[in-house]
This record gives C-alpha cells, structure tokens and sequence, in this order.
C-alpha cells in the first residue's frame, strides 16, 4: 500500500454522507479511475490499517455486511445514522443506501 492509494481512499470514505454506504469494490473502482490501479482487498488493506480515522462503518462488502469483528459498532453507527438495512437488521441495504460520488 502506497501512500497515494491510502489517501485517494480514504478521501473517498470521508465525502461518503452519514446514511449512506460503499462497497470496497465500488471505492476501488473510483479510485481506480483516477489512479488506475488498486481493487477491493487495496481499499480493505487501507481501511484496516489507518481507516479508522474516518467513518469506516460506512464501507461495507458488497452484500452489505460491515467489517468482520466490528459489527457491532457498526451496527450502533447505522442506527444512529439512519442507515437503511436488511429485513435481517444485519446488513446494510445496498439497493437504499449506496452511495457513489459525482
């Protein structure tokens, strides 16, 4: 992980509004826009390394699960937030909640 990479995303998951949610791979993608390199398990590295100095709860897997250990913080995090999930109340909904920069 180079530190160009950590910051486009992390820039990323910062401008993600409360409610609302991003895959690892639909970061990846947009960083990988203007990068041209990086997938999910980059964006995951990052997050696990020095993403707790954003709103990590706000990127989930792309079933919508949140970081694996951390659920429930994350959990507390949608609540608090509006968050839509899941009949289940375990996953973020995806359908309702993603969110992708302009």
């Amino acid at each position: 992980m180079d530190d160009e990479y950590a910051e486009a995303v992390l820039s990323v998951v910062e401008r993600i509004p409360p409610g609302r949610a991003m895959s690892y791979g639909a970061i990846a993608d947009v960083v990988g826009l203007s990068l041209g390199r990086g997938g999910p398990r980059q964006v995951g590295t990052v997050m696990s390394t020095v993403g707790g100095t954003v709103a990590w709860w706000r990127v989930v897997t792309a079933a919508g699960r949140p970081p694996r250990g951390h659920e429930v913080r994350a959990l507390t995090e949608f609540a608090a937030e509006g968050t839509p999930l899941t009949r289940d109340g375990e996953r973020v909904d995806l359908r309702r909640a993603a969110w992708y920069p302009e």
